[in-house]
């Protein structure tokens, strides 16, 4: 599984670190990993350019260590100084000693038009808000550029804590960070600004509980259910999926078909699309007298497609089974009715429906993600799998790391996918999983399966829905 940490809990750990290292050694570890990392992306380092960027805190130290040794293989390194009287002076003094010089800001232009790589070190990980007018045009010339450009640890002007980006950023193609992941380097909108991220292991030692974890391979493969020898049908889960409409029959179809895939033995149907539902998958069980008559079911799936029938979704959230809360359904759910189900709640909003029920602007939720996500399981004391470009799960109550899924593909962005879904996810809530691990595991899945099946090419709901048993076996395997 991979981990994040804020800012406070990495700085405590290299606190601790460097009381046990002698002066300096701990920056020198960064520094090795940095250039290592510059060499691999240059391919040739001798007679490449290179142009630092160099603020006032220990990033810049980290660069101009790094640009020593690259100096030291033969690369041309010039430090521009943001903050000639602070920058860091073991630093400096290294890299003129390795015969890389260094230049104050008005001269960096010119010079990181004509660079092969371009390394950002103006602000650290205490940074916040954008950056500063007199580093604005450095990141507009990084960007011109054809030079590569590689970030110390975070690129300067995002928030690390929080992904958050409120200003000018610069863009990396690639990141360097140490000890750890942070937040931001794993959620959008700071993600698109970090590139490749790679992770410099410097010896930190670092808390149990992280502030965010992403799934891996191993982790969903370890969650996946897997009936016994033993096992019916019915001892697998049975999830009954309430959605679809008249207008909207096709959202019931595409949520059974993601339940049919989700490890379930059997998936109950019930509204007005049962026709569309038999036609496509005449395996699935269908009821047209309401969920209260439906048969047992061991989790719910309520909302797309539904339109305005909010008696089906009162119905179902007054169930004493887990309830997975999408589209329609989140319009049409009572609040109060959320927040007091003893049984676990599973609610699957995109970013204008979050938005919606924080009652903000969209663009907030896309820019705070992650305060959004926790916001919202605060709120409604359910689990919150808030998708987009970046999904995240947060547990009910906000508590715990929130889960962020690393699996995907912007091809995925297309009408019916969240249908898929959200029948996988309660298929999966039925199979026994926590709502935790349902989203999260659904998610990865979802996203896989959208990966496999575009390789690089337009792809439908159905065609991600189709392949999900791939992704499955991927996983497994």
């Amino acid at each position: 599984m991979r981990t994040a940490y804020g800012v406070e809990t990495v700085r405590a750990a290299e606190r601790e670190l460097m009381a046990r290292l002698p002066d300096g050694a701990l920056m020198q570890r960064a520094a090795a990993g940095l250039a290592a990392a510059c060499a691999d992306l240059l391919g040739r380092v001798y007679g490449s350019r290179i142009v630092l960027l160099i603020g006032s805190g220990d990033n810049g130290g980290d660069a101009l260590y790094a640009g020593a040794r690259l100096a030291r293989r033969g690369a041309g390194v010039t430090a521009v100084l943001l903050a000639p009287g602070r920058a860091h002076a073991g630093g400096l003094s290294a890299l003129r000693r390795a015969g890389g010089r260094a230049v104050e800001a008005d001269a960096a232009e010119e010079l990181i038009g004509r660079a092969d790589l371009v390394v950002d070190g103006i602000v650290g990980i205490g940074g916040k808000g954008g950056l500063r007018p007199e580093a604005a045009p450095l990141a507009a010339a990084a960007e011109r550029s054809r030079a590569a450009v590689v970030a110390v640890d975070l690129p300067s002007g995002v928030d690390v804590d929080t992904g958050e980006v409120r200003g000018t950023a610069l863009r990396a193609d690639l990141t360097v960070t140490f000890g750890t992941h942070k937040p931001g380097l794993l959620v959008d909108p700071a993600r698109e600004y970090a590139g490749v991220v790679r992770l410099v292991d410097i010896g930190l030692e670092l808390p149990a509980r992280p502030e965010l974890e992403a799934l891996q391979h191993a982790d969903v493969a370890r969650l996946l259910p897997v009936p016994a020898a033993e096992t019916d049908k019915y001892r697998r889960g049975v999830v009954g999926i309430a959605a679809g409409s008249a207008r909207y029959p096709g959202a019931a179809v595409l949520a059974v078909a993601g339940a049919l895939r989700g490890g379930a033995g059997a998936v109950r149907y019930v509204g007005p699309a049962g026709d569309a539902v038999i036609a496509r998958f005449p395996e699935t069980l269908v009821s047209d007298r309401g969920p209260k008559k439906a048969g047992r079911v061991q989790a719910w799936v309520v909302g797309p497609g539904a339109g305005d029938d909010a008696a089906t979704v009162a119905e179902v959230l007054a169930t004493d089974v887990p309830v997975l809360i999408d589209a329609d359904g989140l319009r049409l759910a009572d609040p109060e009715a959320v927040r007091g189900r003893t049984a676990p709640t599973l609610m699957t909003p995109h970013a204008g429906e979050a938005a919606a029920l924080l009652g903000v602007a969209r663009e907030e939720v896309e820019g705070a993600r992650l305060a959004s996500v926790r916001e919202l399981a605060v709120r409604y004391a359910a689990t919150v799998l808030l998708k987009g470009s970046t999904t995240l799960v947060a547990d009910a109550g906000g508590g715990g790391p929130v889960r962020v899924n690393p699996t995907g593909t912007s091809w995925l962005a297309t009408a019916g996918s969240g249908d898929v879904l959200s029948g996988l996810a309660g298929s999966l809530l039925a199979a026994g999983l926590t709502a935790l691990d349902a989203g999260s595991v659904a998610a990865y899945l979802h996203g896989l399966s959208a990966r496999l099946a575009a390789d690089g090419a337009p792809v439908g709901a159905h065609d991600v829905a189709e392949g999900i048993p791939g992704a499955w076996r991927d996983v497994r395997g």
